[in-house]
């Protein structure tokens, strides 16, 4: 009896290692920092950033000079000269704010630059990352500088679609 719990406790034991996931993590800031082609990309976002601030600065700056203009003189306009310079002012405050939006915005030029510049490198990294997962058998990479994120998992371990079956959703199968 001793014997048969013995070897049924070894049997369980050495099958707990064989389930064993092994887990690895990187910090995506400190590797970037480390990579010349990183700092350059960081150094022409930000020259392009500042150069498009002082262009949106001025055009607000003439907007403040023609709002300032139109204060002064407004006591001597008549009514449909009035209407007309603010019109005027309102056109091209409209306009400074399209620009700023059109530079700075969600989708904007600066966005669409960093993913020209950044992107590539950020795959180059992630794309490191898979190899040395997949060489070193890693079921799941954490990021440390994105508030543990899996950079990379077994996509044999992936539960997905199991649980989108389970809850009605459309899975690769049913697509």
């Amino acid at each position: 009896m001793k014997r048969i719990a013995l070897t049924s406790l070894l049997v369980m034991f050495f099958m707990s290692f064989g389930f064993a996931q092994k887990y690895a993590y990187v910090d995506t800031d400190y590797i970037l920092e480390r990579i010349q082609e990183y700092k350059n990309a960081q150094e022409q976002l930000n020259d392009i950033s500042v150069e498009w601030q002082k262009e949106i600065e001025a055009k607000f700056n003439e907007i403040d000079q023609l709002y300032k203009k139109f204060q002064a003189e407004s006591v001597l306009l008549p009514d449909d000269m009035k209407k007309q310079k603010e019109d005027e002012i309102m056109k091209k405050e409209k306009e400074a704010k399209d620009l700023q939006k059109k530079r700075f915005g969600k989708d904007g030029d600066l966005f669409k630059k960093r993913q020209e510049l950044v992107k590539p490198i950020q795959d180059k990294v992630y794309n490191a990352i898979e190899e040395v997962a997949t060489k070193k058998s890693y079921s799941f990479v954490f990021d440390k500088a994105a508030n543990v994120s899996i950079l990379y998992a077994d996509p044999k371990l992936d539960i997905s679609d199991e649980i989108l079956t389970k809850v009605g959703g459309l899975t690769k199968e049913t697509k």
